[in-house]
């Protein structure tokens, strides 16, 4: 940047201020919704500060007149005040302003609200100052899309998802997936960026409108159309309680020492400030609490709400856990897996009743007679190096007419977990394995998940198979389905498998390889891995051309000290081709059952959908790449890979580039959901968008996941096994639970994999790295951070500025930075901050436990670069 630019009047730019303090309060911090209710009485006063809410009978007939509206309520994580939920007809999201009208229900809930009157709706302004009414969305709802990586679900070492992506960063987002909100960070910028094109007063770039934005200078609602307003609600009933209304967070005393409530209770702050504060019982408390409240302050309790009453600010719960200190592993994943109701108890006895007794089991006689014996076949694995669940194998061998019969052999977990035991009560509730940083909390006992049902090399393991006859290229020629026997023959990590298909003339030492079945030799194997790799190519490529979309966001992995579980390092996971081959030929397998299962029971198969992209959310990314210059086709999955995949020449920065347009179009994709055939009647419904096909299913994992199960004994069922015991509405709720434990997991492995990154920042930060820009606001600005792949704001009032500048460039804002000089006789430096600009950040601590901010890093030369 030339001199001359540096020489801004500094009254235009603005001036850096302390940040505000988050305030955690939930009590009445009156938001302009909490306005309308001044004349609510100070507490003590027992005057309802809630409404009451509506009676069943009454719920029921709105809805049905269509008064109300229902949908899962979502809080803004950043501003605990403004709630949203989903517009029906796909629109804009139906804002609700403050905590009295969000009367009582949590995040997640499933809420039924009223529409206010017209006049209190929201006039959206198409200024820089924009207040974040909507959608922050926290990658806490919607997810389940292609090629997830981070930072949602774990990244981990044996979280295996062969159907996936990434070996499983979230532990199934298939490459089914298309891929879901992304954190509020960028929720806000993709809008604001939309929307925002009038400057700040006293700016200095020309005003740029385009007719859509050109909004009348009207703030009366009633004289305005719909396209400026957003609707605002009140919530009159809680259909349904998603949230699990535990909490962690600290006690404290109360603060009025003369008050009765004093003697008998403590007060609980959630870290989670979505989350009300709460009296709890100081017997709950520790005993010495009372004496010595400063020995408690940095101690994480757990919290059960029990009740919120409507005269009451605050809920009042029970203490139900001490965890601990803050900061520490542990006691930051119980807090974790309690909040989201993740359940990792032992198993009951009665569940453990339901598994063999007599080990070491072994297949009996007239089990091996109803199967096909696959015994003497090259079956291996190819699983992450730590992966202890096993559930799927591949082969593939030569025909004699130069075609191939290829075969995905998945662990058949329905023969050792039979229906309405004991066992598969457990499993059912459960839903899905949880796979943390550190460990996973299986969905089935350890016996079933890491030795009778995992396929163990040189082991006999009962498994349910799909084989099909395919052309060199990839052409079905014919499938068949049934129950198997296998023996596989070797355990290959993703590496192994990895390394024979970048070396195809190698021969391999035995050191560098597991071992191997004496019935099988390595060349055997390899000549496998290699023609699986090449019809996987194949495969593929023809997806691709059919339409499908894949979204690949970084992916962080950490490396852990054995001795004491901390993170040492940490890296972004590479998506290689040994990850693609056991991706495809997985999908493969879902689609083939999904097929199968439909045909066989049209009203009661369990298969999974994908809806098309929020379409609110999408013209407004639409409307954000027009603005900065993008030509993107966003009229189908397909036509939005090929402009992702060829938007960008090979130049330097061209990868970075391409990750945050992933990560922006990441935002308006739906979550794919289980669902049941016989209920949803429309069979356009059940496409999956990201795949870009008709029927889809999950039948690849059922050590880790429940629907898998039900949809092996659909599968068993349609080749003559007994017959299915669930009614369609039966498999319908169990769809929904499994909907809801999946998020659920989701979100758990995302707080995972922050809590780690957190304590690698605290215990070997500062980090440096170079980031690109995302988003920019008008005092501050959204950053991918490239060696980490994590998202961070950036706020200009915490960096050594004498001041900043936003405009519009064109239709791009731009923040420009003024520099405090480092020593008197230098000059000040003023630096561009612009979408895709380069930039160098620091990562570090704040001294506060598992926070942490990215600083800009003084620019020395500038390493802008925008589109």
């Amino acid at each position: 940047m030339s001199n001359s630019d540096s020489r801004i009047n500094p009254r235009q730019l603005g001036t850096p201020r302390g940040i505000k303090a988050e305030r955690g309060l939930y009590a009445a911090v009156p938001t302009s919704g909490d306005r309308k209710n001044r004349n609510k009485p100070a507490r003590g006063k027992k005057k309802s500060i809630f409404e009451a809410y509506m009676s069943k009978e009454d719920v029921s007939a709105g809805l049905k007149r269509r008064e109300l509206i229902q949908g899962p309520l979502r809080i803004n994580p950043k501003k605990y005040h403004e709630a949203f939920i989903p517009s029906p007809d796909g629109t804009r999201d139906i804002f609700i302003d403050g905590v009295v009208a969000r009367n009582r229900a949590l995040n997640g809930d499933i809420v039924v609200v009223r529409l206010l009157p017209r006049e209190q709706w929201k006039v959206i302004k198409p200024d820089g100052s924009d207040k974040e009414t909507e959608a922050t969305h926290e990658s806490d709802v919607p997810e389940d899309m292609l090629g997830t990586c981070v930072p949602r679900e774990v990244a981990k070492g044996d979280a295996k998802s062969p159907d996936v992506i990434i070996e499983a960063q979230f532990d199934d987002n298939d490459a089914e997936q298309g891929q879901d909100h992304l954190p509020d960070t960028l929720a806000h910028d993709i809008k604001k960026l939309s929307l925002d094109t009038a400057e700040k007063a006293g700016g200095m770039g020309a005003v740029h409108r385009t007719k859509q934005e050109e909004v009348p200078k009207v703030n009366d609602p009633r004289l305005l159309p719909d396209k400026f307003l957003q609707r605002t609600a009140k919530v009159v009933y809680i259909l349904e309680k998603k949230h699990s209304r535990a909490a962690t967070g600290f006690i404290k005393l109360l603060a009025d020492k003369n008050s009765e409530l004093f003697k008998k209770c403590a007060m609980f702050s959630p870290v989670d400030h979505r989350v009300p504060r709460a009296y709890v019982s100081l017997a709950d408390c520790p005993s010495d609490f009372v004496a010595r409240p400063e020995d408690y302050s940095n101690m994480l309790f757990i919290c059960r709400i029990v009740d919120w009453k409507e005269d009451s600010n605050f809920a009042s719960g029970y203490l139900a856990k001490s965890l601990g200190q803050a900061g520490e592993i542990e006691p930051e994943t119980e807090g974790i897996l309690t909040e989201y109701g993740v359940d990792f108890s032992d198993f009951s006895p009665e569940a453990l009743e339901c598994l063999p007794q007599s080990l070491p089991w072994v297949i009996s006689p007239g089990e091996m007679a109803k199967r096909r014996d696959l015994r003497k076949e090259c079956i291996f694995t190819i699983d992450p190096s730590t992966a202890k669940d096993l559930d799927d194998a591949l082969s593939c061998k030569q025909l004699p007419d130069g075609n191939f019969e290829v075969g995905v052999h998945i662990a058949d977990v329905s023969y050792f977990v039979l229906e309405e035991t004991a066992l598969d009560r457990v499993a059912s509730e459960r839903a899905t394995s949880v796979y943390l940083v550190q460990k996973v909390i299986p969905m089935l006992p350890k016996l079933l998940c890491e030795e009778l049902c995992s396929l163990n090399p040189m082991r006999d393991r009962l498994t349910f198979s799909v084989m099909w006859k395919v052309t060199p290229k990839g052409k079905i020629l014919d499938e068949w389905f049934g129950r198997t026997v296998i023996c596989s023959c070797a355990k290959l990590s993703y590496d192994h498998a990895q390394s024979m298909i970048e070396n195809p003339g190698k021969v391999f030492s035995p050191e560098e390889l597991p071992p191997v079945s004496p019935q099988h030799s390595v060349d055997e194997i390899q000549q496998a891995v290699l023609n699986l790799h090449r019809i996987a190519q194949h495969l593929r490529k023809q997806r691709f051309i059919d339409g499908a979309l894949r979204l690949d966001q970084l992916k962080l992995s950490f490396t852990l000290d054995q001795e004491s579980g901390m993170p040492q390092g940490c890296y972004i996971y590479q998506y290689r081709d040994s990850n693609k081959l056991v991706e495809e030929f997985m999908l493969l397998a879902n689609m083939a059952v999904a097929h199968q299962i439909y045909r066989s029971f049209p009203e009661q198969a369990l298969l999974r959908r994908h809806p098309p992209p929020q379409s609110k959310l999408l013209n407004d990314l639409m409307e954000f790449c027009h603005q900065v210059g993008l030509e993107i086709d966003f009229s189908s999955a397909g036509s939005l890979h090929k402009s992702l995949n060829e938007t960008f020449g090979a130049d330097k920065y061209s990868g970075a580039r391409k990750e945050v347009l992933t990560n922006m179009f990441s935002r308006p994709m739906q979550m794919a959901l289980y669902f049941c055939t016989g209920v949803l009647k429309d069979e356009t419904l059940f496409r999956h968008y990201a795949l870009n096909v008709p029927f889809y299913t999950h039948f690849t994992s059922p050590i880790r996941r429940y629907a898998d199960v039900v949809v092996h004994r659909l599968l068993s069922a349609s080749l003559g096994g007994s017959p299915i015991k669930m009614e369609k509405e039966a498999i319908q709720r169990q769809a929904e639970h499994c909907n809801d434990r999946k998020m659920a997991s989701k979100r758990v492995q995302e707080l995972s994999t922050d809590l780690f990154f957190a304590i690698f920042v605290r215990e070997c930060g500062p980090l440096e790295s170079e980031a690109m820009v995302m988003g920019v606001l008008n005092e501050a600005f959204d950053v991918l951070v490239l060696k980490f792949g994590v998202q961070k704001r950036i706020y200009c009032n915490a960096l050594p500025l004498l001041g900043f500048h936003f405009q519009k460039v064109g239709r791009k804002p731009e923040l420009t930075l003024m520099w405090e000089p480092e020593s008197p006789e230098q000059e000040s430096v003023s630096q561009e901050i612009t979408i895709f600009t380069l930039v160098e950040v620091v990562l570090k601590s704040d001294g506060v436990p598992l926070k942490y901010s990215a600083l800009l890093k003084r620019p020395s030369t500038e390493k802008s670069l925008g589109i």
